[in-house]
C-alpha cells in the first residue's frame, strides 16, 4: 500500500477528503519522527510500539575485499507490534 492509497482510504473511512486525511496523516507521522528524535517511545494501543534503538560502532569486513572497516554508531528505530496486530495478521 502506497501513501496515496491509504490517504485514499483514511478519507473514504473517516467520510472526509482526501486532502485533510493527507494533512493528518503527515501531523501523526511528523509526530511520531519528532518524538523518535528526542528519544521517546511511541505506543499506539493495539498497534505496537515505536522506539530509537543505538547501535555502537563496530568492526565489520568488506566483503569483496575482506579488509576490516569501521561501521559507525547509529540510531535505528524499532518497532514492536501489539497483540491486535499480530492477531489481525495471523488470521
Amino acid at each position: 500500500m502506497t501513501l496515496d492509497e491509504l490517504t485514499a482510504t483514511m478519507a473514504k473511512d473517516a467520510d472526509i477528503t482526501k486532502d485533510g486525511a493527507a494533512k493528518a496523516l503527515k501531523s501523526m507521522l511528523k509526530s511520531i519522527e519528532a518524538a523518535l528524535k528526542k528519544g521517546d517511545k511511541v505506543s499506539i494501543t493495539g498497534f505496537g510500539v515505536f522506539e530509537t534503538v543505538h547501535r555502537a560502532e563496530r568492526e565489520g569486513r568488506n566483503p569483496q575485499t575482506g579488509k576490516s572497516i569501521k561501521i559507525a554508531a547509529s540510531n535505528n528505530v524499532k518497532f514492536k507490534p501489539g497483540k491486535s496486530l499480530r492477531d489481525a495478521v495471523n488470521g
